[in-house]
């Protein structure tokens, strides 16, 4: 028997159907595997930093905007273990202070990385802080004193050796630099007077606050417009910042000053979905992250962006999810 000739209407049908029902099902696989239960492990810094207490907030928020997402947090002595770390692939993420992270990115006085950014942290403007009863006013004024610069591995202490050079000051000749293995160790010390200043950088830095919060109070230094272009003609890739009026008791007005962003940084074979799965929870979560900690409310896409000195130093995945939202071409 022939069989009749198929109603091209209703194979047109059939035809759009399958179609849709394809379509339908390869959308529903991305936000499938966005579902399923990812664990990564993000490497932090010593106690008493800012990045262990980042680390904390970051993983809480993340859990609780996705509880299938799980930060397993692992303590290290800072950026300058977390970098080699990442590349042999024993974390899957870590925290890396600016310096550490564009000198790795960019090649500079080593191989460049493969490593690449997934999220901004926040914004990390580097100052000396002083006890309020003390003479020091300037930067220059500390030359021959013992000043703290941070832990051994932590990103802080290139910070402080490129803002001192920019000044036309040698670290370890005109000073008595002082290295930590903890970064909670410092505050003490400039308290007791062991020590007349102590390095740090950014809003909401635990050794800061300490400072502040300290009998008698703190003074913090910042620089001036001269000594922020001299800074920066020798090390561009320095921001000129500033530390906003009361971000700290003793801080009565914006403090100008030098710094980098702090990046959350991903190992090399970090596939594209979990990044991208990784940025979007994290954007979605900006809201709870700032309520968790004043200073990751600068943890936003737009961050992202700008801490990123060039393009191809995001991660595929977050480059992906900047260009859904519009923020990236």
């Amino acid at each position: 028997m022939v069989p009749p000739n198929p109603d091209p209407t209703s194979l047109s049908r059939r035809r759009l159907l399958a179609s849709a029902v394809a379509t339908a099902a390869a959308a529903a696989a991305p936000a499938a595997a966005l579902a399923q239960a990812q664990t990564l492990v993000l490497g932090t810094a010593t106690e008493g930093g800012g990045f262990a207490v980042y680390g904390a907030a970051l993983a809480a928020a993340l859990t609780a905007t996705d509880p299938a997402l799980t930060l397993t947090l692992q303590a290290t002595p800072g950026s300058g273990a977390n970098l080699p770390l990442l590349e042999e692939g024993r974390l899957d993420l870590g925290l890396i202070q600016g310096t550490s992270a564009y000198a790795a990115l960019a090649g500079v006085g080593r191989p460049a990385t493969r490593l690449r950014i997934v999220a901004a942290m926040y914004s990390g403007p580097g100052m000396f802080v002083v006890r309020a009863d003390s003479p020091y006013r300037r930067v220059g004024d500390l030359k021959g004193q013992a000043i703290v610069l941070g832990a051994a591995s932590s990103g802080l202490v290139t910070l402080a050796r490129h803002v001192l050079e920019g000044l036309d000051l040698d670290p370890d000749r005109d000073f008595r630099p002082i290295l930590l293995e903890k970064a909670g160790d410092g505050p003490p010390m400039v308290l007791d007077g062991r020590a007349a200043a102590l390095w740090g950088g950014g809003v909401g830095w635990p050794g800061f606050a300490r400072m502040a919060a300290a009998p008698g109070g703190a003074r913090f230094i910042g620089l001036d417009a001269d000594e922020i272009a001299r800074i920066r003609q020798r090390h561009p890739y320095l921001a000129a910042m500033t530390v906003p009026a009361d971000a700290y008791p003793g801080i009565d007005r914006p403090l100008a000053t030098v710094g980098v962003w702090n990046v959350v940084m991903a190992r090399s074979d970090l596939g594209d979905d979990v990044a991208y799965r990784l940025i979007r929870t994290i954007h979605r979560a900006e809201a709870e992250l700032g309520r968790r900690l004043e200073q990751a409310r600068e943890t936003t896409a737009a961050n992202t962006i700008a801490a990123a000195e060039r393009p191809e130093f995001l991660h595929p995945g977050t480059a992906r999810y900047l260009r859904e939202v519009g923020l990236l071409r």
